[in-house]
């Protein structure tokens, strides 16, 4: 059954695309007005020809067989003005002509509603720049806000960017979603509708005016301090008995009314934030703070207890609270928009031979834009003139510049170091690689992980149970023991301070926000905070062997020169065979003869023997290369070959005859180097054998140290998954040094294996491997992204290697390696299992720093300003400062 639905408006010319005709499917549509043009419900102008009905097409998923087709279609005939109905099964749609005089769209809705389905109208999607959303409970505040609009399907606060993405559909605007926000007590500084990216408010937090009026509040509460207990013969009495107001039983010294006044000030916004939730129906801190708050001043002026100083404290304390939670929540923010600032706002392009530059939201495919020596590449794009070293960390996270060359690919954000590029632009500004990243890496943050589920479900129970407690701190003592009330009541408010959930809330989003950026930042794109948590705990990791433990590309280790011919005679003879063929081996050879500046060779009559190897004429000799069946066809006794002097000491597998310079090709030689992975191709004459080449896909220099270096961080158990033979793949592994590895498999061969690792990992603790961890298990698989796609996605976590610039490996893996560099696999895996600890640590540390305070209250043991700056602010501060150590996590090189 089908979960989600879309449509569009029908085009003013429906026939053109077969929309007019009730019986096509190809275009999914919403209603319109078949009329002379008048509007549909989008309000585009929409005609049949027929100039007296109207079509509606809906969005019903779930009408998803022949049966649901029924019901709805017999529902909606009950209708009057119905002229046709066509239920699409495959489509989920319907669509409907009608008489407009007759019914209505909403009737039809209903009509379908009432058969039992839903109608799912096209929505769209904008996102609210909202940088005072700071927290778990100013997000809540909002949700309840967007709650009561009429038209929002769905939304997605993340107080880590300050950001709000509403789904809308056409019965809501923007501007209807801005005022729900606004009423919530939150100003909107920008949306997506408006600009490219909804942008962060750039303030400073400390000359922000929230700031002045709480360093105003301050110097009210310095000064009530200073009369209250230095200037105790000072502090006059303004208001009440011996002042010169009288107000009742009311009594308001100098101290007091400096006190009342920080409130005024420092209190404001919070009590208008509390009158906000209290609105909404959200039983935030700015409620509860706002509660304490007034309650201290209703007993104050009410009952003529002094609590002017627990006001004035709380307001300040909680303002200076917010203030440095905001500091911290921008620091986290700021590592995403270090992604975001990578891009220039500007290119120069080369328009019509001459130089303009333009903002690089103007710039189109195709364009050629011009890069000088220290400039940020603007565009994703290839070389189409000049040569330079590009620095591509930033995208990557490589150390070291990449020499680009006409034809490379060259992305967005990356540094050009040395020379001059001209680079033709291959992709829009809003769809290149930097912005995928910053846009996957936006997207992971709303990807809560389990931890993050748990603690926001126990919060549900905390705040409720910690104001009950309060209740009772605050009523029982004075009722039943007869205990100073005012004493009680000023404990039962610290409580109140305390029953908010914010700093073990945030605890969890911080460090995932950390971890995901500073992972973008070294090149790793981690696609959501689950992910990071999962790839902390795995026990095991399955490799693909092409293109991830090896370099992915065939190239000539060895070169066997025989019967008195040389190294650069066995090249120039194979790459005259090997020229025409399109097999990688063949292309391997030839690109080595190149790169020795050997000479080419006069070729005639080209053959390939299918299955066995080439044979062409050069020079006019025929000559051969292939496989050793080949040559044995041909009738060589390959037991028993000269060698030349000095030119089989470096393959290190010669068993020489008793004249010493013979050499057993079959048995001992060709064996020899297959074990080693290598693939042999001989090369002579039907006469003469002239030498052997041997070809292989050279493993990683770094394969070995990463497998080492996971298994010293932890990692249980190292597999290698390879669709090659038994022989190549033994050698492969032996040189890398995995656990296992398991060859000749299938691409659904390979998800078996995964599924088997994942039963092993996965299951009870007490049927898994030795460990020393209390983790939840599980396996990664590493591939390239494209091959290994079904393997991925079956792992617990799937990591693409090599993945900068191709679409394909950024969708289908859980995390992407931008580099070619398994030296990144080690740090993902450490700093991923670095963010589990902290997200741990946070989270107890502020739960056990909440029971803690709570538990001494009762005891006047925790005064009320230590329940905001400990509790609040102090909790707060340090969460975000311990998430943020993540930073400092980076990648090692494996050859320390």
């Amino acid at each position: 059954m089908n979960d989600t639905g879309s449509d569009s408006t029908i085009p003013p010319d429906a026939d053109s695309c077969g929309c007019g005709d009730a019986a096509d499917d190809g275009c999914d549509v919403d209603y319109g007005h078949h009329d002379d043009g008048h509007e549909s419900a989008d309000g585009d102008v929409v005609t049949d020809g027929a100039g007296d009905s109207d079509v509606v097409r809906l969005s019903v998923p779930d009408m998803d067989c022949p049966s649901c087709a029924g019901k709805v279609e017999s529902s909606v005939r009950t209708l009057d003005g119905i002229d046709a109905i066509d239920p699409q099964v495959t489509t989920g749609t319907l669509t409907v002509e009608y008489d407009a005089t007759a019914t209505d769209v909403a009737a039809v809705e209903t009509r379908v509603e009432k058969a039992g389905y839903a109608v799912e109208r096209d929505a769209s999607e904008t996102t609210f720049s909202v940088p005072d959303m700071d927290c778990a409970s100013c997000a809540g505040k909002i949700e309840n806000a967007l709650d009561g609009v009429s038209g929002v399907r769905a939304y997605d606060t993340r107080p880590t960017t300050g950001n709000v993405t509403v789904s809308t559909d056409e019965s809501a605007s923007v501007a209807d979603v801005t005022a729900a926000i606004e009423n919530a007590g939150y100003d909107v500084a920008g949306t997506s509708a408006d600009s490219d990216d909804a942008s962060l408010d750039t303030e400073s937090v400390w000359t922000s005016t929230r700031a002045v009026k709480t360093w105003t509040s301050g110097v009210f509460v310095a000064l009530g301090l200073l009369f209250e207990f230095l200037l105790a013969g000072a502090n006059a009495t303004l208001v009440g008995a011996g002042g010169a107001v009288a107000l009742g039983g009311v009594e308001i010294t100098v101290a007091d009314a400096a006190f009342l006044l920080a409130v005024l000030v420092g209190g404001q916004a919070i009590v208008t934030n509390g009158y906000y939730s209290l609105r909404n129906r959200n039983l935030d801190i700015d409620l509860l703070m706002s509660t304490a708050i007034l309650g201290a001043l209703a007993v104050s002026i009410g009952f003529g207890k002094s609590l002017y100083l627990e006001a004035a404290t709380l307001a300040f304390l909680f303002s200076v609270a917010e203030l440095l939670e905001r500091y911290s929540m921008d620091k986290a923010r700021n590592s995403l928009q270090e992604l975001m600032d990578l891009s220039p706002d500007e290119a120069t392009v080369k328009r019509n031979g001459e130089e303009e530059t333009i903002p690089v939201d103007d710039v189109s495919v195709g364009d050629v834009v011009l890069v000088r020596p220290g400039e940020k590449i603007p565009m994703d794009g290839t070389v189409a003139d000049g040569e330079s070293a590009v620095n591509q960390a930033p995208i990557t996270g490589e150390s070291v510049p990449v020499d680009k060359t006409a034809g490379d690919e060259v992305f967005a954000g990356t540094i050009n170091e040395g020379g001059y590029l001209e680079i033709e632009v291959t992709s829009e500004a809003s769809d290149n690689t930097l912005s995928r990243i910053v846009e996957m890496v936006e997207d992971a943050q709303g990807n809560k992980t389990e931890r993050e589920q748990f603690v926001e479900r126990f919060a549900d129970y905390y705040t409720p149970l910690v104001l009950a407690f309060a209740v009772l701190v605050a009523a029982v003592p004075p009722l039943v023991f007869g205990a100073p009330w005012v004493t009680w009541f000023v404990y039962g408010l610290t409580l109140v301070v305390l029953s908010c959930p914010c700093a073990f809330v945030i605890s969890t989003p911080v460090t995932v926000v950390s971890g995901i950026t500073s992972a973008a930042k070294n090149g790793v794109l981690i696609k959501g905070g689950n992910h990071l948590e999962a790839m902390g705990e795995v026990e095991a990791v399955a490799f693909d062997k092409t293109g991830t433990l090896t370099k992915g590309e065939l190239t000539v280790t060895d070169v066997v020169p025989l019967n008195g011919n040389s190294e650069e005679d066995v090249l120039r003879c194979a790459r005259g065979l090997e020229a025409r063929s399109e097999h990688p081996i063949g292309e391997a050879i030839v690109a080595e003869a190149d790169g020795a500046g050997v000479a080419d060779h006069d070729i005639d009559d080209f053959e390939s023997l299918t299955g066995k190897g080439v044979r062409a004429d050069l020079g006019g000799t025929t000559h051969y290369a292939g496989k050793p069946d080949l040559f044995e066809d041909l009738g060589f006794d390959l037991n028993h070959v000269h060698a030349t002097d000095g030119g089989v000491e470096a393959t290190a597998t010669r068993d020489l005859c008793e004249r010493n310079d013979c050499l057993d090709l079959l048995e001992d030689a060709v064996p020899a180097l297959q074990r080693e992975g290598k693939t042999v191709v001989l090369v002579g004459t039907e006469d003469e054998l002239e030498g052997a080449i041997a070809v292989a896909d050279e493993v990683r220099a770094d394969a070995k140290a990463a497998v080492q270096r996971l298994r010293d961080l932890g990692i249980d158990h190292l597999v290698m998954l390879t669709g090659d033979n038994e022989r190549t793949a033994k050698a492969i592994a032996e040189q890398v040094g995995v656990d296992e590895f398991r060859a000749g498999l299938l691409p659904e061969q390979k998800v078996e294996a995964i599924e088997e690792l994942r039963d092993r990992y996965d299951g009870p603790r007490e049927q898994r491997p030795r460990s020393g961890r209390t983790s939840f298990g599980g396996v990664a698989m590493v591939g390239d992204g494209i091959n290994d796609a079904p393997a991925l996605a079956t792992a617990t976590v799937g990591v693409a290697m090599g993945a900068a610039g191709t679409d394909t490996a950024l969708e289908t893996a859980d995390i992407a390696l931008m580099a070619d560099d398994l030296s990144k696999l080690p740090y993902l895996y450490n700093l991923a299992h670095d963010a589990n600890g902290v997200i741990r640590q946070n989270v107890w540390t502020s739960l056990a720093a909440k029971a803690a305070l709570a538990i001494a209250v009762p005891f006047g043991l925790v005064p009320i300003w230590a329940a905001v700056l400990v509790g609040d602010a102090g909790m707060t501060t340090a969460i975000t400062g311990n998430a943020m150590r993540l930073s400092r996590i980076t990648p090692r090189s494996l050859r320390e």
